[in-house]
Protein backbone atom coordinates (compact mmCIF):
# COMPACT_ATOMS: atom_id res chain seq x y z
CA UNK A 1 0.00 0.00 0.00
CA UNK A 2 1.88 3.66 -1.41
CA UNK A 3 -0.51 5.59 0.97
CA UNK A 4 -0.39 5.03 4.37
CA UNK A 5 -3.40 6.69 4.64
CA UNK A 6 -7.02 5.43 2.97
CA UNK A 7 -10.77 6.06 3.73
CA UNK A 8 -12.21 3.14 5.24
CA UNK A 9 -16.47 2.97 6.05
CA UNK A 10 -17.70 1.17 9.41
CA UNK A 11 -20.65 -1.11 9.20
CA UNK A 12 -24.39 0.61 8.59
CA UNK A 13 -25.89 1.61 11.78
CA UNK A 14 -23.15 1.59 14.00
CA UNK A 15 -21.06 3.96 15.43
CA UNK A 16 -17.29 4.44 14.39
CA UNK A 17 -15.93 4.12 18.22
CA UNK A 18 -18.25 0.82 18.68
CA UNK A 19 -16.64 -2.08 16.06
CA UNK A 20 -12.73 -0.89 16.12
CA UNK A 21 -12.71 -0.80 19.84
CA UNK A 22 -13.52 -4.20 19.77
CA UNK A 23 -11.76 -4.88 16.72
CA UNK A 24 -14.69 -5.77 14.83
CA UNK A 25 -13.61 -3.55 11.45
CA UNK A 26 -10.39 -5.39 9.75
CA UNK A 27 -8.11 -3.29 7.76
CA UNK A 28 -8.22 -3.70 4.10
CA UNK A 29 -4.55 -3.53 3.75
CA UNK A 30 -3.87 -6.44 5.70
CA UNK A 31 -6.98 -7.51 7.04
CA UNK A 32 -5.75 -6.55 10.97
CA UNK A 33 -7.54 -5.41 13.44
CA UNK A 34 -8.10 -1.38 13.60
CA UNK A 35 -8.24 0.25 16.97
CA UNK A 36 -8.90 3.94 17.66
CA UNK A 37 -6.59 6.29 16.16
CA UNK A 38 -8.40 10.11 16.95
CA UNK A 39 -10.22 11.87 14.66
CA UNK A 40 -10.13 13.05 11.15
CA UNK A 41 -10.48 16.77 10.27
CA UNK A 42 -14.27 18.00 10.79
CA UNK A 43 -16.23 18.90 7.77
CA UNK A 44 -19.69 20.07 6.73
CA UNK A 45 -21.99 18.05 4.24
CA UNK A 46 -24.29 19.21 2.32
CA UNK A 47 -27.20 16.86 2.47
CA UNK A 48 -30.72 17.47 0.64
CA UNK A 49 -32.25 20.16 2.82
CA UNK A 50 -29.80 21.47 5.07
CA UNK A 51 -26.04 21.24 6.01
CA UNK A 52 -24.53 18.25 8.09
CA UNK A 53 -21.41 18.72 10.42
CA UNK A 54 -19.21 15.46 10.46
CA UNK A 55 -15.84 15.00 12.45
CA UNK A 56 -15.13 10.90 11.47
CA UNK A 57 -13.38 8.69 13.55
CA UNK A 58 -9.50 7.86 12.51
CA UNK A 59 -8.47 4.53 12.99
CA UNK A 60 -5.04 2.71 13.34
CA UNK A 61 -3.99 -0.68 12.05
CA UNK A 62 -2.40 -2.86 14.98
CA UNK A 63 -0.85 -4.95 12.00
CA UNK A 64 0.66 -2.82 9.61
CA UNK A 65 0.07 0.80 10.74
CA UNK A 66 -1.63 2.37 8.46
CA UNK A 67 -4.25 4.78 9.25
CA UNK A 68 -7.56 5.19 7.83
CA UNK A 69 -10.79 7.06 8.66
CA UNK A 70 -14.08 5.54 8.91
CA UNK A 71 -16.89 7.19 7.38
CA UNK A 72 -20.65 6.47 8.45
CA UNK A 73 -23.21 5.31 5.53
CA UNK A 74 -24.33 8.72 5.08
CA UNK A 75 -21.69 10.22 3.12
CA UNK A 76 -18.96 8.82 0.89
CA UNK A 77 -15.13 9.43 0.29
CA UNK A 78 -14.09 12.55 -0.97
CA UNK A 79 -17.51 14.29 -1.66
CA UNK A 80 -19.01 17.40 -0.23
CA UNK A 81 -22.52 16.06 -0.48
CA UNK A 82 -24.46 13.09 1.29
CA UNK A 83 -25.10 9.41 0.16
CA UNK A 84 -28.83 10.93 -0.30
CA UNK A 85 -28.74 13.87 -2.67
CA UNK A 86 -25.97 12.16 -5.17
CA UNK A 87 -28.18 8.71 -5.12
CA UNK A 88 -31.43 11.07 -5.67
CA UNK A 89 -29.34 13.00 -8.58
CA UNK A 90 -28.57 9.17 -9.91
CA UNK A 91 -31.71 8.56 -9.88
CA UNK A 92 -33.37 11.67 -11.55
CA UNK A 93 -31.04 10.80 -14.12
CA UNK A 94 -32.39 7.24 -14.91
CA UNK A 95 -35.60 8.85 -14.82
CA UNK A 96 -34.71 10.83 -17.39
CA UNK A 97 -34.06 13.93 -16.27
CA UNK A 98 -31.47 16.65 -17.72
CA UNK A 99 -28.33 17.38 -15.46
CA UNK A 100 -29.35 20.94 -15.40
CA UNK A 101 -32.75 20.14 -14.36
CA UNK A 102 -31.51 18.14 -11.35
CA UNK A 103 -28.97 20.90 -10.16
CA UNK A 104 -31.84 23.14 -10.25
CA UNK A 105 -34.48 20.74 -8.17
CA UNK A 106 -31.40 19.70 -5.51
CA UNK A 107 -30.02 23.40 -5.44
CA UNK A 108 -26.26 21.87 -6.73
CA UNK A 109 -24.13 23.68 -9.54
CA UNK A 110 -24.69 21.74 -12.69
CA UNK A 111 -21.60 20.86 -13.66
CA UNK A 112 -21.39 19.07 -9.95
CA UNK A 113 -24.22 17.19 -11.14
CA UNK A 114 -23.14 16.51 -14.66
CA UNK A 115 -19.52 15.21 -13.34
CA UNK A 116 -21.79 12.80 -11.03
CA UNK A 117 -23.67 11.79 -13.62
CA UNK A 118 -20.71 11.09 -16.23
CA UNK A 119 -19.08 9.35 -13.43
CA UNK A 120 -21.76 6.13 -13.57
CA UNK A 121 -22.05 5.45 -17.03
CA UNK A 122 -20.35 2.74 -18.90
CA UNK A 123 -18.07 0.35 -16.35
CA UNK A 124 -19.04 2.00 -13.27
CA UNK A 125 -22.65 1.16 -13.77
CA UNK A 126 -21.85 -2.16 -14.08
CA UNK A 127 -19.69 -2.44 -11.15
CA UNK A 128 -22.58 -1.12 -9.27
CA UNK A 129 -25.10 -3.73 -10.65
CA UNK A 130 -22.53 -6.49 -9.86
CA UNK A 131 -21.76 -5.04 -6.45
CA UNK A 132 -25.68 -5.54 -5.89
CA UNK A 133 -26.50 -8.50 -7.52
CA UNK A 134 -23.36 -10.29 -5.29
CA UNK A 135 -25.12 -8.95 -2.36
CA UNK A 136 -28.20 -9.90 -3.32
CA UNK A 137 -27.00 -13.07 -3.80
CA UNK A 138 -25.69 -13.51 -0.17
CA UNK A 139 -29.54 -12.28 0.92
CA UNK A 140 -31.74 -12.94 -1.15
CA UNK A 141 -31.50 -14.89 -4.28
CA UNK A 142 -35.17 -14.94 -5.62
CA UNK A 143 -34.85 -11.35 -5.83
CA UNK A 144 -32.18 -11.12 -8.52
CA UNK A 145 -34.52 -12.78 -10.95
CA UNK A 146 -37.42 -10.54 -9.88
CA UNK A 147 -35.45 -7.71 -11.64
CA UNK A 148 -36.43 -6.43 -14.51
CA UNK A 149 -34.80 -4.67 -17.28
CA UNK A 150 -35.15 -0.22 -17.35
CA UNK A 151 -33.53 0.28 -20.68
CA UNK A 152 -30.54 1.83 -19.06
CA UNK A 153 -27.40 0.65 -18.00
CA UNK A 154 -27.74 3.03 -15.13
CA UNK A 155 -31.27 2.37 -14.39
CA UNK A 156 -30.70 -1.31 -14.46
CA UNK A 157 -27.43 -0.71 -11.92
CA UNK A 158 -29.83 1.45 -9.62
CA UNK A 159 -32.62 -1.34 -9.67
CA UNK A 160 -29.99 -3.54 -8.37
CA UNK A 161 -28.57 -1.52 -5.51
CA UNK A 162 -32.22 -0.57 -4.27
CA UNK A 163 -33.33 -4.24 -4.28
CA UNK A 164 -29.77 -5.20 -2.32
CA UNK A 165 -30.25 -2.25 0.53
CA UNK A 166 -33.85 -3.02 0.81
CA UNK A 167 -32.68 -6.90 0.89
CA UNK A 168 -30.05 -5.64 3.30
CA UNK A 169 -32.53 -3.90 5.82
CA UNK A 170 -35.04 -6.42 5.73
CA UNK A 171 -32.78 -9.43 7.07
CA UNK A 172 -29.86 -7.50 8.82
CA UNK A 173 -30.65 -3.83 9.61
CA UNK A 174 -34.28 -2.89 9.73
CA UNK A 175 -33.60 0.27 12.06
CA UNK A 176 -30.74 1.49 9.68
CA UNK A 177 -31.75 4.56 6.84
CA UNK A 178 -31.89 2.96 3.05
CA UNK A 179 -29.21 5.60 1.90
CA UNK A 180 -26.77 4.51 4.75
CA UNK A 181 -27.71 0.78 3.19
CA UNK A 182 -26.89 1.55 -0.53
CA UNK A 183 -23.66 3.22 0.34
CA UNK A 184 -23.04 -0.14 2.19
CA UNK A 185 -23.98 -2.36 -0.66
CA UNK A 186 -21.84 0.00 -3.58
CA UNK A 187 -19.60 -0.43 -0.35
CA UNK A 188 -19.15 3.47 -0.13
CA UNK A 189 -18.69 3.73 -4.30
CA UNK A 190 -22.24 5.08 -5.50
CA UNK A 191 -19.40 7.26 -7.69
CA UNK A 192 -16.11 6.40 -8.25
CA UNK A 193 -13.25 7.82 -6.41
CA UNK A 194 -10.66 9.65 -8.20
CA UNK A 195 -8.52 7.28 -10.58
CA UNK A 196 -10.74 4.25 -9.91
Amino acid sequence: MSDRRSPLVSDPGTTSGTPQAAGAIACPGCGGALRPWGHARARRVRDLTTTVALRPRRARCSACRATHVLLPGTVLPRRADTTAVIGTALLASARGGGHRRIAADLARPAITVRRWLRAVRGEHAEWLRAAAIDRLAQLDRDIISTLAPTGSRMGDALNAVAAAALAHRARLAPHVPIWDLVAAVTRWRLLPLPGD
